[in-house]
């Protein structure tokens, strides 16, 4: 939690805009949650599309109208990878990024194959769109052939990890994005991780954390109650 003395405490209540099953939220939400941050919650329904007609002030967040968005006083800012960084400069414990060049990297890597060669193949404009091209057969192809080329690349980067998580035995910048990934992979799409033995062992890891236990999608206050 963040203490009274903290930049927090100074700047105000951290608020996140958020979708309990976006897993671009699901990141930040790990994130706020490693460094013991208070937020609010403010819950976006893009199944309702509300960021686009029902909320329509969200757009003053974010042009693009995605979500996640974090509101730290004066400071807005859009896209889960940028709000990490944010945090990391602005709210220093419990590093996200280790010092060594090789291992910063290999974070990077991690969080960039996640976050540019997986995830905004299977956001819901991408989708919604193939299936109204298309159909819905073709949407669930689409988005399983796209989270297995991811998954097999990043289980060959990680081949050979024998650390408690995906760089060390800290939970830094690349389990972050990995775990959003896999948790949606295995409870949306059906993904099969007997094919991925080190990412099924990392994620086993990151179900015992407290920070991704809480930040998991049916716990937000947003999530279907049944």
């Amino acid at each position: 939690m963040a203490s009274a003395s903290s930049p927090a405490a100074a700047r105000g209540r951290l608020k996140l805009y958020s979708f309990w099953r976006s897993s671009c939220s699901h990141r930040v939400r790990i994130a706020l949650n490693l460094k013991g941050l208070e937020y609010e919650y403010k819950p976006v329904n893009l199944l309702a599309n509300e960021q686009s007609f029902m909320f329509a002030e969200f757009e003053k967040l974010n042009p693009i109208k995605y979500v996640p968005a974090l509101v730290d006083g004066d400071t807005v800012i859009a896209d889960s990878f940028a709000i990490l960084l944010y945090l990391e400069d602005r709210y220093p414990q419990h590093p996200l990024l280790p010092q060594d060049p090789t291992m910063k990297a290999l974070n990077i890597q991690i969080a960039s194959i996640v976050g540019s060669s997986i995830q905004p193949l299977q956001n819901y404009p991408a989708l919604n769109y193939i299936e109204e091209k298309l159909d819905s057969q073709e949407t669930v192809k689409w988005t399983q052939y796209h989270i297995n080329r991811g998954f097999t690349a990043l289980e060959k980067l990680l081949k050979g990890c024998i650390t408690t998580y995906a760089t060390g035995d800290e939970v830094q910048l690349g389990d972050i994005f990995l775990e959003p990934q896999i948790y949606s992979g295995i409870n949306r799409f059906g993904i099969d991780m007997s094919n991925y033995p080190t990412l099924a062992r990392l994620h086993e890891a990151y179900m015992e954390h407290p920070a991704f236990q809480a930040a998991l999608p049916e716990k937000q206050p947003d999530a279907p109650s049944s």
